[in-house]
């Protein structure tokens, strides 16, 4: 029965598996997608809003559990979750029953994601909640938040960052619920139902139709790949290609490995790795692409701010210009008026001075107006279009990640952007080479300004000068690839900010930082998901 299940599941997978990857059309606008016979569908982002109920859980108290209710599209769903806050985290143990596959939502939905979302409406994704051949799932994860609600929905890929609006359970506090709970609405942006779209031909759906029965390994892995190629098409759409072309490639060169992997009957698991990574860095590169267009309309904005103070600038230099002429017709009028009155006999060109000395006057006033309004304008001018504020230090604080990217994996923290050197790439207390971290050295001297500190981690106890001596060894390599010593420390933390047990994360916990930080990229994140929680972040 188990097998039948994953063959009937697998019917849209068999065919999304060799779909090429997604071009970059996208409209603006909200206008929903036309449809069309041919090609791949164009992506639009539409918001619609959605509440539920936000728990504060009290800290380091006892565990509280809360309920899990299906919502109208799974109403027999349901499930429940034991949550507790320690020190530095809030955990989750969360179990769900009477799921029903999520591609009974449409093609697209291709797995289920649990969300955290706070009391302002910011959602965390948890992580992929994967059923069992029983429609039973289980998660245990943790979270930095305090206070939040739970949903579930259902996704087209694991590493989406906003939530669909195929909301399949909400969390419901229990009348036993233990401690002070205060409960407030959490507005949250979902994103509409249909717009994740894949359309097959009539020939895909005959094979679809006589699609084989495959194992669970290889439907898992089938299944990773069309995720990867979902997460590939939004970026497209985004314009990755034009706006982070380094970490879409990134993304490209994952998927063919895994798809490699899959054509040669390798490890499944070892295509539900690289697929899974390739559509984490599709997703990356999705939201850089979107910061870069968001830089590029600040500009924008900038320079039409710019264009209409230059204007408004010309304006009042050309009322100026008009006042000042006033004023010397106006002298030469009273110089006139006096010679009239100085000559008796000639009372008719008095009179004719006169009156043109009231016409100059009128002029004047009338230009003094002109320049008033003028001034006007420029202070409209200057409150409608403000400058941007901290746009270079982004700007800068992008560049530099995307260069890091694509060098080496790199985090995006409020410390700073951090690359972390493994265990295993050293040699006792040495680096076994020096060559990776020339690259960094040679980016780090090319913008004055930047700070590093080389930071040494080790999981064993009392290991404070060993890893001193990595962190030094690590310093000694940037400086000898040219960056400048006076920017660069070392300091060893030894056992002190382990990032895993030290019975199961020997490899996790011995590394060290490195840390790039400095005025020139800020000191805010561009990528607040990328953030981690756990000591030493």
């Amino acid at each position: 029965m188990k097998l039948r299940i994953f063959s009937c599941a697998l019917g849209t997978c068999l065919a999304v598996a060799t779909l090429p990857a997604q071009s970059g059309n996208a409209q603006s606008g909200n206008a929903r997608p036309s449809p069309s016979k041919e090609g791949p569908p164009v992506y639009q982002v539409t918001v619609v809003q959605r509440t539920v109920k936000a728990v504060n859980y009290q800290y380091r108290a006892e565990p509280t559990e809360i309920d899990f209710r299906g919502t109208v599209l799974i109403p027999e769903a349901k499930g429940h979750a034991w949550i507790q806050s320690k020190q530095g985290r809030t955990e989750i143990d969360a179990s769900l029953e009477r799921m029903q596959t999520s591609q009974r939502f449409g093609a697209e939905y291709l797995t289920y994601v649990l969300w955290a979302i706070s009391p302002e409406g910011r959602p965390h994704n948890l992580g992929e909640v994967v059923l069992s051949g029983s429609d039973k799932g289980r998660l245990h994860v943790t979270t930095e938040l305090q206070a939040f609600a739970l949903i579930v929905t259902a996704e087209p890929y694991a590493a989406v960052r906003t939530p669909s609006d195929v909301v399949v359970l909400e969390n419901e506090i229990r009348p036993d619920t233990a401690g002070r709970i205060v409960t407030v609405d959490a507005k949250y942006e979902l994103l509409p139902r249909g717009e994740y779209t894949w359309r097959l031909s009539d020939e895909w759906k005959a094979q679809l139709a006589n699609a084989p029965k495959v194992s669970a390994a290889e439907y898992d892995a089938i299944l990773e790949l069309y995720q990867a190629q979902s997460a590939l098409g939004f970026a497209a759409a985004a314009g990755a290609q034009q706006y982070a072309p380094d970490t879409y490639a990134k993304a490209q060169q994952l998927l063919a490995s895994a798809q490699e992997w899959r054509n040669k009957k390798g490890e499944s698991r070892r295509v539900v790795e690289y697929a899974r990574e390739a559509a984490q860095t599709a997703e990356d590169s999705r939201v850089i692409a979107q910061q870069h267009q968001q830089q590029e309309q600040l500009q924008a904005a900038t320079a039409r701010a710019q264009e209409a103070e230059a204007q408004a600038r010309a304006e009042i230099a050309s009322a100026q210009l008009a006042k000042q002429q006033a004023e010397q017709a106006t002298q030469q009028a009273e110089q006139a008026a006096q010679q009239a009155k100085a000559d008796a006999e000639s009372a008719q060109q008095a009179a004719e001075a006169e009156r043109q000395a009231r016409a100059s006057a009128e002029a004047a006033a009338a230009r003094q107006q002109a320049a008033a309004q003028a001034q006007t304008r420029v202070e409209t001018a200057r409150a409608e279009n403000p400058p941007p504020s901290g746009a270079k230090a982004t700007a800068l604080r992008i560049k530099i990640f995307e260069e890091l990217n694509s060098l080496t994996a790199v985090r995006d923290t409020p410390r700073g952007l951090v690359v972390t050197i493994p265990d295993s790439d050293f040699n006792g207390q040495a680096l076994k080479s020096r060559d990776p971290l020339a690259r960094i050295a040679a980016l780090v001297a090319r913008y004055p300004g930047l700070q590093v500190s080389c930071e040494g981690h080790m999981s064993a106890a009392n290991s404070q000068p060993s890893s001193r001596q990595r962190a030094e060894a690590v310093r000694s390599a940037l400086v000898a690839g040219g960056a400048p010593a006076a920017r660069i420390s070392a300091t060893g933390y030894g056992n002190t900010r382990p990032l895993g047990p030290a019975a199961d994360g020997r490899e996790q916990n011995s590394r060290v930082e490195i840390v790039i930080y400095g005025d020139p990229i800020g000191n805010v994140p561009w990528d607040r998901t990328s953030l981690r929680t756990g000591r030493g972040q």
